[in-house]
């Protein structure tokens, strides 16, 4: 049996705010199993999401053919909808973001 080729990498920040660090981390200790599931049925593999003081880094993978339809499907998800809105009190864009999203980062550097 062969690995799955990852298609795509993508690694993004966020900022998030000072008072809510111990809410964002509890939320995402328990992670709803609808959202899980939605994130893995879209092919997003090796998710992972680090914090350093309020900067929030993420990184996971794609695996699948038809991105933006799969990211719309998360998008499309009751849960995942209600988890989004949750999480958007608790973030802040980093500049030059300034919409509520991530901030996509250039990779510069990959050892396969």
């Amino acid at each position: 049996m062969t690995e799955p080729r990852v298609r795509r990498r993508e690694a993004a920040v966020m900022a998030l705010r000072e008072d809510a660090i111990e809410e964002y981390e509890r939320y995402h200790r328990d992670v709803w199993p609808d959202v899980l599931a939605a994130i893995s049925a879209a092919g997003i593999r090796n998710y992972s999401i680090f914090r350093l003081g309020t900067l929030l880094f993420s990184y996971r993978e794609y695996e699948g053919d038809d991105y933006e339809g799969d990211l719309a499907a998360i998008d499309d998800d009751p849960a995942s909808r209600r988890w989004a809105a949750l999480m958007r009190e608790l973030q802040q864009s980093v500049e030059p973001a300034r919409d509520g999203s991530w901030l996509p980062i250039d990779e510069v550097f990959h050892l396969d």
